[in-house]
């Protein structure tokens, strides 16, 4: 089966830090730009970070210099390093490629499962 698997989701305090993991099934050999994004609960689905396969980065405003986005083309697997967290940054993170080379063929775009984040204390 073709899948991003994010990890290491959880219940953080306020300025405290986490670091989410995403990693593609082993029948995934090829992949082009890869993103984190947010839903809170009662909001849409945001972007809050994109690494194209270059390495370049953006970040959503309210995220920068908090968040680091990183990748391991080698792996296949994505970081996402959140620090100085807040109240706000609480929601399901998702992982997301686009442009991925699989044994099954080309797949345009792939989404995680999620992964629950809670900021409070």
């Amino acid at each position: 089966q073709v899948q991003l698997v994010e990890s290491g989701g959880g219940l953080v305090q306020p300025g405290g830090s986490l670091r989410l993991s995403c990693a593609a099934s082993s029948n995934i050999f090829t992949i082009g730009t890869m993103e984190w994004h947010r839903q809170a609960p009662g909001k849409e689905r945001e972007l809050v970070a994109r690494i194209f396969s270059d390495g370049n980065k953006i970040y959503a405003d309210s995220v920068k210099g908090r968040f680091t986005i990183s990748r391991d083309n080698a792996k296949k697997t994505m970081v996402l390093q959140m620090n100085s967290l807040k109240p706000e940054d609480t929601g399901v993170y998702y992982c997301y490629a686009n442009r991925l080379g699989t044994n099954r063929g080309p797949v345009y775009d792939l989404w995680g499962q999620g992964t629950q984040v809670s900021v409070s204390g």
